[in-house]
């Protein structure tokens, strides 16, 4: 299988092609920078140069099985401004309604696309047990997710299968949210977020790359899928695991009120809580190498 991965430089990105790379598949990265990002991937990786613009994606698309969809500024790089905003929306959604253009001007066309999303499509819904089912949130992210998801709809019409990961907070050593966590426990200040209370869902990123392949396998499978693990956790909860893992104290509380001080905006999403749960993904039999968050810490912080 030949498969293309927009914003595949990347965590997951980089992680999905290792694992297509080790079952056979033949991999095509794009990336604005492909000279400077020769070092980061295996010489069998082909990197294209990444524009949105339809009439460049067009024959790289004729010559594809599959696209894998992950193009986007990363949402925690900086704070909302509305020049930000406005960059986190563009390079998502202008980027998948040229690939959708591009795919149908496409003279042959892959025959499935993984779209990226996030559960930060539900906002903030407290305690609320999500399925894939449960309508959209109302904050930014929650309408940017709706706008990302519906760039490539497209594509459907022209009897392409689609399938849509919201995917939640990814667990890795190599990146993401977790170096980030570890950081003040290991100093031995870390604490709770806010109330603590908001619920955060997780996924190692081993399971995040199996589910992927798993939902690019499956010919029956498409629309929306919840990549969380089976059991969501609070704030308290995951730092609690981390300080015992680690031996560390966490009882630096740290306000809400210092957070939006700092954050602005995006303190809105950090606290949301959504309770998301991989309803489909189950239900399609797909096995979770690591449905328990104290098992995945462990994997992870002894690699």
């Amino acid at each position: 299988m030949k498969v293309l991965i927009t914003g595949g430089t990347g965590l997951i990105g980089r992680a999905l092609t290792q694992a297509l790379l080790a079952r056979g598949d033949e991999v095509v990265v794009f990336t604005r920078f492909p000279e400077k990002r020769r070092s980061d991937f295996p010489p069998e990786v082909t990197l294209a140069p990444w524009r949105p613009d339809p009439e460049h994606l067009r024959p790289w698309l004729e010559d594809a099985d599959a696209v894998v969809n992950l193009v986007g500024a990363n949402i925690g790089e900086r704070r909302w401004t509305a020049k930000r905003k406005e960059e986190l929306y563009r390079s998502r959604v202008h980027a998948g309604r040229a690939l959708a253009q591009a795919w149908e001007q496409a003279a042959s066309r892959p025959q499935v696309l993984l779209q990226a999303s996030a559960v930060g499509y539900y906002g903030d819904r407290e305690d609320q047990v999500l399925t894939e089912d449960a309508p959209p949130g109302e904050d930014f992210l929650a309408r940017l997710c709706v706008d990302w998801e519906a760039s490539t709809q497209p594509v459907e019409a022209l009897g392409t299968r689609r399938v849509i990961l919201r995917t939640g907070i990814v667990l890795s050593t190599r990146g993401g949210a977790l170096p980030r966590l570890l950081l003040p426990i290991r100093l031995g200040v870390g604490g709770p977020l806010g109330s603590g209370r908001f619920y955060m869902p997780w996924i190692h990123i081993q399971d995040q790359v199996r589910a992927m392949l798993f939902l690019l396998d499956r010919e029956d499978i498409r629309g929306p899928y919840n990549l969380c693990a089976p059991e969501p956790v609070t704030n308290a909860e995951l730092v609690r695991t981390l300080g015992r893992l680690l031996r560390r104290p966490t009882w630096f509380w740290v306000p809400t009120w210092v957070l939006r001080l700092v954050l602005g905006e995006m303190a809105i999403a950090l606290l949301a809580s959504i309770r998301a749960v991989p309803k489909r993904l189950q239900e399609a039999d797909f096995a979770f190498q690591f449905p328990y968050l104290e098992d995945a810490l462990r994997d992870l912080l002894a690699r």
